[in-house]
């Protein structure tokens, strides 16, 4: 939905087309790529207060715009660390609580370094959640409940994806999102 991507956007989409929907990542990408219904937005992440003002107004955006299904905020700066990331993250939750945006949206978090609590670095499976740069991916729950009502064995999912990304590799996993990152202009 961006009419002139940044190189960071235009990576940030093949990114969701080559791996996300390539892979099934998430088996509804696919239909709201090809609907063009992901809005992609760059956040400058370095000091939070307006990164943060800017999720509630891509919230806001999302309320008044129902031809836009999702969004993806690129952090492209700022939140380079993970720990900082998951602090950030944190904060942003907490925030769409305070607003009202409880149960209407969720964030799901994507980070280059993304890795699950008991799991080691190099574990493929965390690049189920690894994305070129930092990212906050705001959906609307009304439209992921009815998603997975159709959905067989949505439980499966999780595993399944760990599965495939360890089929993957983690060499071969990390090559991809470097190689995305090199295309930051």
């Amino acid at each position: 939905m961006t009419a002139s991507p940044s190189p960071i956007l235009a990576a940030t989409r093949t990114w969701v087309e080559t791996f996300v929907v390539a892979h099934d990542v998430c088996p509804f990408a696919g239909r709201e790529l090809a609907r063009d219904t992901v809005r992609y937005t760059d956040i400058v992440a370095r000091e939070w207060e307006p990164a943060l003002r800017t999720l509630i107004e891509e919230c806001q955006r999302l309320d008044e715009t129902p031809g836009i299904e999702t969004t993806l905020l690129v952090l492209s700066q700022g939140l380079d660390d993970f720990d900082d990331y998951l602090d950030f993250l944190a904060i942003a939750e907490a925030l769409l609580a305070e607003q009202g945006y409880e149960g209407i949206y969720q964030l799901a978090s994507f980070h280059p370094d993304y890795c699950f609590e008991d799991a080691e670095p190099d574990d493929p499976a965390n690049f189920t959640n690894r994305s070129p740069w930092p990212m906050l991916h705001l959906l609307r729950e009304a439209s992921l409940e009815r998603a997975l009502e159709h959905y067989p064995d949505p439980e499966a999912i999780p595993e399944r994806n760990i599965e495939e990304m360890r089929r993957l590799g983690h060499d071969a996993l990390a090559g991809g999102l470097e190689a995305l990152r090199g295309i930051r202009g």
